[in-house]
């Protein structure tokens, strides 16, 4: 009994033995790691793996990085948590676990920032309560990619040609590189992309708009190593940081240059030279205006100097702007400030005669400068320029359609400018300009969609509407001139509003996320403001040449306050203006010169409105000034008296042919 009792119990004690050898082997583990040596980037970050083949319990876990050479732990995570702590001072910022990963057997450590003394060999121990284990990772090599460049800032003048030096010096081939020049942008978020190169070719289609058609590489240097860059007709803006960032494998490094300084070139000397020479003209010759009359000087002389104070002003200013095009190629904002320009010397002309001191020597040919001419010809550039502007931006996505209708649109706009510019006196002719004027404004919309598109559905069904709809204000203005209606001009102001709101709600929509959008409102804003003054001026013309009759009639009668005031915003417009645009364009120039960056976004926030402020005011002194009863009733009177005073072309010509004649008959006798 008792030997039995013994026996049970040897084998319960060999049954238990056998028990916790299981229990001890299926708590064992094994530490894995990688399954050869690591060839990481310089400057970039490598994982070094160590992991387990099952989950372990982080109670009493402990997990030690060390590097071979030294004694002091690379990384340590003991208690459920890292022990920073302890790690080597060059590691401090530098090695991370994967912390959410611990839990599942993952003690792989994140180095950053790799630098060539991390070369070496590094062991990941891992111990528990039940086992321990280790794995070796070497880090055998680190790939280095290094860069030249220029060593100092750069200097150039404006207009010239420069190289930003960058050179790989590696064993990396150039099918395997990635190159990217950009600018820093210091006062925004994104950097300018100047220039790429990947997948072994130049891309110059992803450069910024500044740079398109500027920049390239030297293609036979690269195989080379040579990635530098050249700029060619260097401008003032851009002046600033420029970083070379390769890309090879996972490696990657960058180097920068700076364009220090850009000394004025010769053009922009020129820019200065024909502002100065602007804005002393325009003031000299006001002067010369003033003493003159102080003298009581003959109205010829005045005449003359008027003339002048017209066209050297304006042509000077004119020539300024295609020198400041030529340099820094905005083509947007240059080509509609260059034709305003050239064109208010008729905007001058056309305002000279509600001029008191030069009622008596007003010439024939002023009537050439009607407000037609100038709304025509600057309606003709500033949709040219609208047009080359989205056939360039849109032409790899442009259906042929699209193409067709916007080109269509474009046509009919300039046939209709064309018969603007044509008309003139007589019934058929105006007539003709009416219907141009009333025309133009809904082509001009459907141009505009078809050339740029709209963002919905709904967009572009309400902008057909409006421009369908955007006439019906003037041709209900129109008939109540005709009716010879005394409300006529009550409705004139409601209607300029609502026809210009029209037109910049149909512009502004479609150019809402184009580039130089709110330059573009300024420039459309004037040129409806134009448009409107155009038909009024055709619609009261008689009314309009009568009352320049009759002012003629009583300029010799003494100044007052209106004339006061239309000499003052005369010479406003004829100086003021003048001097205004010079000095921003010779800030502007200033500006970009020492910092790099424009003063202004765009100089037709100041060329466009100032001339604005000019044109509005003829337009209310002209057209809104209240009027006699008798003016309207007695217009038959009113005309022929301004046929006596202003023959028109045909009666002209008719009285030469006359004249030589009689001319030819005394000969002959």
């Amino acid at each position: 009994m008792v030997s039995s009792k013994l026996f049970l119990l040897m084998k319960m004690d060999i049954l238990y033995c056998i028990l916790m050898s299981f229990l001890i082997i299926a708590n064992g583990f094994v530490v894995k790691g990688p399954t050869g040596p690591l060839v990481v980037p310089l400057g970039g970050s490598v994982v070094l793996p160590c992991y387990v083949d099952k989950p372990l319990l982080t109670k009493g876990l402990e997990v030690e990085w060390r590097r071979s050479d030294t004694d002091t732990p690379v990384h340590l995570y003991q208690d459920g948590g890292s022990r920073p702590e302890v790690k080597q001072q060059d590691y401090h910022d530098r090695a991370h676990f994967f912390t959410d990963q611990i839990q599942h057997g993952n003690f792989s450590l994140l180095l950053n920032n790799v630098r060539p003394e991390d070369k070496g060999v590094y062991t990941c121990k891992v111990f528990s309560d039940q086992d321990s284990g280790e794995t070796v990772v070497e880090i055998k090599d680190i790939e280095r990619l290094i860069l030249s460049g220029s060593s100092h800032s750069i200097s150039v003048y404006a207009g010239d040609d420069i190289t930003l030096n960058c050179s790989v010096d590696s064993h990396i081939t150039p099918e395997e590189i990635e190159v990217s020049w950009k600018k820093i942008d210091k006062n925004e978020d994104g950097d300018f992309l100047v220039l790429l190169y990947q997948n072994n070719q130049t891309s110059p289609e992803s450069s910024h708009e500044q740079y398109m058609d500027r920049v390239e590489f030297f293609t036979d240097q690269i195989p080379k190593g040579n990635f530098s860059l050249r700029l060619k007709s260097v401008r003032t803006e851009d002046k600033g940081v420029y970083m070379c960032q390769v890309f090879a494998g996972g490696v990657s490094a960058n180097t920068t240059v700076e364009l220090l300084r850009l000394g004025f070139s010769d053009l922009h000397i020129m820019v200065l030279i024909l502002c100065i020479a602007a804005s002393g003209s325009a003031l000299l010759l006001c002067c010369l205006i003033y003493w003159q009359l102080k003298k009581t000087e003959t109205s010829r002389t005045v005449w003359t100097l008027q003339v002048s104070l017209v066209f050297c002003p304006n042509i000077c200013m004119f020539l300024a702007f295609i020198v400041w095009g030529v340099t820094e190629g905005f083509l947007n904002e240059t080509v509609p400030c260059c034709a305003l320009y050239i064109l208010r010397p008729v905007m001058l002309l056309w305002a000279l005669p509600f001029i008191n001191y030069l009622q008596d020597d007003i010439k024939s040919w002023i009537r050439f400068s009607r407000i037609g001419r100038e709304f025509a010809v600057l309606t003709i550039v500033v949709y040219s320029v609208l047009f080359a502007y989205a056939w360039k931006k849109s032409a790899p996505y442009k259906t042929v359609v699209s193409r067709v209708f916007s080109g269509s649109f474009e046509g009919i706009i300039l046939l209709l400018c064309l018969f603007i510019f044509s008309g003139g006196f007589g019934s058929k002719a105006k007539k003709m300009l009416h219907y141009s004027l009333l025309c133009l404004a809904p082509v001009q919309s459907y141009f505009m969609i078809s050339s740029f598109g709209t963002s919905s559905e709904a967009h572009h069904i309400a902008l057909i509407v409006v421009a369908v709809v955007q006439n019906l204000p003037l041709w209900f203005l129109q008939r109540l001139h005709a009716r010879r209606s005394v409300h006529t001009r009550r409705w004139m102001f409601a209607v300029v509003l609502l026809d210009v709101g029209l037109a910049l709600f149909v512009h502004l929509i479609i150019l809402e996320k184009e580039e130089g959008f709110f330059g573009w409102t300024c420039v459309i804003l004037f040129l409806h403001v134009l448009r409107m003054m155009a038909f009024f001026d055709s619609v009261f013309v008689a009314e309009h040449a009568g009352e320049q009759t009759q002012q003629t009639e009583m300029g010799q009668q003494g100044t007052n306050l209106l004339s006061l005031c239309n000499v003052f915003m005369y010479m406003f417009g004829a100086v003021g203006v003048i001097l205004l645009n010079s000095v921003a364009l010779t800030a502007e120039l200033e500006q970009k010169s020492k910092h790099g960056e424009r003063a202004l976004e765009d100089l037709r926030f100041i060329v466009f409105p100032s001339e604005c402020v000019f044109v509005l005011y003829w337009f209310l002194f002209t057209f809104w000034k209240p009027r006699k009863p008798e003016s309207v009733n007695n217009g038959g009177n009113v005309r022929q008296r301004h046929r006596r005073n202003h023959p028109n072309a045909a009666e002209i010509h008719e009285l030469q042919n006359l004249s030589s004649l009689i001319h030819r008959n005394n000969e002959r006798n």
